[in-house]
């Protein structure tokens, strides 16, 4: 969407908060109704479900939207220092045009220049990780920081917490990304990092501001978090963590994928499938740029 007026950037915004609306179905329904999102939500059930992926579901979700009650809740977030990041538009990060299943929509505590993104890099793993992989995480994200690079992570627990940590201890940029609404912070023991993380760099969510944390949504925002990086470091998981989500999301969107010669079976997995080892000692000297 291309410089939108007010009308259409709520029209947008509605479709986008739909539960079950992603970019390639909006792209369909874009394409059925002649790109008129008017039409898209003023037309009768019947007629949605003619549209390649709509079923009676989502069809009966986009006639129940309420675009008064939407302005409204806009006005209020607003006044509450969250910014509306809608594709297409001005301060939507350029890293995540490139991603097939990219967020409509995004919700911002601040709008970070195209620059930030450019030398972005995620650091991921597990919620539970061994003293040597916690400090590993720490120096890393310190240095990216002083490096002029942003660190971009979930939020979660243990590695994440590290790598924001990390970052703010140098004064470096960090941009934490949301498996939950912007106002509900999750997991509820980093509500303080977060806080420190909005003065000093950026929380981002495609989710409603009030909706909780769900699997679902944790999963989903790990592509955010890879799409918006240059590069994916997972510094310690197992097999079946969130962060080999995030590893896989990488690869699919052709992003390098890096992580450390550490026994844990994320680890041994990722080395198994051609990710690049990194050193302890010296780290940055294989990531890109």
């Amino acid at each position: 969407m291309k410089k939108a007026d007010a009308a259409s950037q709520l029209q947008w915004l509605a479709l986008s908060l739909s539960p079950n609306i992603g970019a390639a179905t909006l792209k369909n329904l874009l394409d059925y109704f002649d790109q008129d999102l008017n039409a898209i939500l003023t037309a009768p059930t019947h007629e949605l479900m003619q549209v390649r992926g709509v079923g009676a579901k989502i069809a009966s979700e986009i006639s129940a939207i309420d675009l008064e009650r939407l302005a409204q809740d806009i006005e209020k977030w607003r006044a509450g220092g969250i910014e509306l990041l809608l594709s297409g538009e001005e301060g939507y990060p350029p890293p995540l045009n490139s991603v097939s299943d990219f967020p409509l929509a995004l919700f911002a505590s601040r709008v970070l220049g195209a620059g930030v993104w450019a030398n972005a890099v995620a650091i991921v793993g597990t919620r539970a990780p061994s003293k040597e992989a916690r400090y590993i995480t720490l120096q890393l994200a310190m240095q990216l920081a002083r490096g002029g690079r942003a660190v971009v992570s979930g939020l979660a627990l243990g590695i994440d917490t590290a790598a924001h940590s990390g970052a703010l201890a140098v004064d470096g940029e960090t941009v934490a990304v949301l498996g939950s609404g912007i106002c509900n912070i999750y997991p509820e023991a980093n509500r303080q990092l977060a806080e420190r993380i909005r003065a000093r760099g950026a929380l981002l969510s495609e989710t409603h501001p009030r909706w909780s944390a769900n699997a679902q949504r944790l999963v989903a925002r790990n592509r955010i978090i890879s799409g918006l990086s240059q590069a994916v470091i997972v510094v310690e998981s197992d097999a079946d963590g969130g962060a080999l989500h995030t590893a896989q999301f990488a690869r699919e969107q052709g992003k390098p994928v890096f992580t450390f010669d550490l026994p844990a079976s994320g680890n041994q997995r990722l080395i198994a499938g051609g990710a690049v080892v990194l050193r302890r000692d010296e780290p940055l000297r294989e990531l890109p740029g």
